[in-house]
């Protein structure tokens, strides 16, 4: 690592961090802000389908630019949008939480700021990646960028985590309440702005080795898996279509464990408020600890289990299917907050095996050449079950409220009867996995 460059690793860690803690702790008190200002479940989940959309089309888009021109222009490009959405999404919560402006017209005018965040907030990420590769050796990149999607990752744990300590009381006479999440983290966006502002130097002569790669979109449930770390230190080589028949089954697979996770994850903020029969505003102490509880569980499975049983993708998909389809199907029937918390953290372990083999198995497929290509196929399938999935959870639980979760469950059967024909594992070529599955 090049010389005095410890202090603005720190920082672009922070960034990352900030970025994913932030969109996550929105996302895991908007089923609560849905219900105090009386709007559709289905509303809540279109504001989540309408950013991860956005983000899932500009982010190779700003990657690319990220390698063309100057990472430090992407990264405060990306977290002004992160600071401007978060500050506009706040605002228009607590115009509707204090009654100046309807429910749906609140709700409406925070959609339009989510999708602030999903068109520029996915900049940052990818120049960050190539701002740290541009300042490392070939031999110290992949661990500098494997710890920086951690990051991330530890992000979109930590941001529902802290969520319910974030509510505000009032100001004079306005009543911040459920909106103080987006007000808190605006801030800490824009302290972030500023010091990349005023910290980071011009960085425009990183070379043709300094590259980044899109990330997936932060999501409650949606851990990153490694890929864009091998997307920014593998060579543009070869592209692989969705359809090769070398990648093809792990692609599907990789979809329906992704959307499957999507629907469960995204609902289970009403799932608490209803089943424990809570107001929204007290339910989300209640919610922090189911999703803490699941955060933990895929953590066990890709920090702990999956390094000491050394398992091949093709056994990583199936255990995780297994246990996926008990944890999912018992969360919709569980009739308590810790029976929801106990099967929702045991789905999640079965999806933290799920999504490691998936990304795995997708590189043992392909050559050294191809490594690139691939993972950025993983990444955007993994960012893709979270346009859909949110809407067609929240659209089953609306339906009755455990047929989202027992329709989850009943995929990851089905598609443990395919995988276990259909997925074989790859003979080990020059690339045998991903550097790091965990992340």
């Amino acid at each position: 690592m090049r010389r005095g460059f410890d202090s603005t690793f720190i920082l672009m860690f922070l960034v990352m961090l900030t970025s994913a803690a932030g969109n996550t702790a929105l996302q895991s008190v908007l089923p609560a802000l849905g219900r105090s200002l009386g709007v559709k479940d289905s509303a809540v989940a279109a504001a989540f389908s309408v950013s991860a959309l956005l983000w899932v089309i500009a982010a190779p888009f700003w990657a690319n630019r990220s390698d063309r021109h100057g990472r430090r222009v992407m990264i405060l490009l990306g977290m002004g949008g992160f600071c401007l959405s978060l500050l506009l999404c706040g605002v228009f919560l607590a115009l509707g939480i204090n009654g100046w402006i309807g429910g749906t017209s609140a709700f409406l005018l925070f959609i339009l700021g989510r999708l602030i965040y999903g068109t520029f907030g996915s900049a940052a990420p990818p120049a960050v990646q190539a701002l740290v590769a541009g300042n490392t050796t070939r031999e110290e990149r992949t661990r500098a960028l494997t710890l920086l999607a951690s990051a991330f990752g530890l992000g979109t744990i930590m941001g529902p985590a802290i969520a319910p300590y974030l509510i505000l009381g009032h100001v004079g006479t306005f009543h911040v309440g459920l909106a103080g999440p987006a007000f808190v983290f605006a801030a800490f966006g824009a302290i972030m702005f500023v010091l990349v502002r005023t910290r980071l130097p011009d960085d425009r002569d990183l070379g043709a080795e300094a590259h980044g790669a899109a990330n997936a979109y932060p999501s409650i449930g949606g851990q990153s898996s490694g890929a864009s770390v091998k997307a920014a230190t593998s060579p543009k080589g070869t592209q692989v279509g969705y359809l090769d028949p070398r990648i093809r089954t792990w692609m599907m697979a990789g979809l329906v464990m992704g959307h499957a996770q999507a629907m469960t994850s995204q609902a289970i903020g009403f799932l608490v408020i209803d089943r424990m029969n809570l107001p929204p505003a007290q339910a989300l102490e209640s919610t922090g600890l189911v999703l803490m509880m699941g955060a933990g569980a895929s953590l066990l499975a890709q920090w702990g289990l999956i390094p000491l049983l050394n398992l091949r993708p093709r056994m990583l998909v199936l255990v995780g299917l297994v246990l996926a389809a008990f944890g999912t199907a018992l969360t919709g029937l569980a009739p308590s907050l810790y029976g929801i918390a106990t099967a929702y953290a045991l789905a999640s372990l079965g999806f933290g095996f799920t999504r490691p083999g998936f990304t795995a198995g997708s590189s043992l497929a392909v050559g050294a050449e191809s490594q690139g290509s691939v993972a950025g196929k993983v990444t955007s399938i993994n960012g893709a079950s979270f346009v859909l999935g949110p809407s067609i959870g929240v659209g089953l639980y609306q339906i009755t409220h455990a047929l989202p979760y027992v329709v989850a469950g009943a995929a990851c059967v089905t598609l443990f009867v395919w995988c276990w024909f259909a997925l074989r594992d790859p003979a080990p070529a020059e690339v045998t996995r991903f550097d790091d599955p965990v992340v």
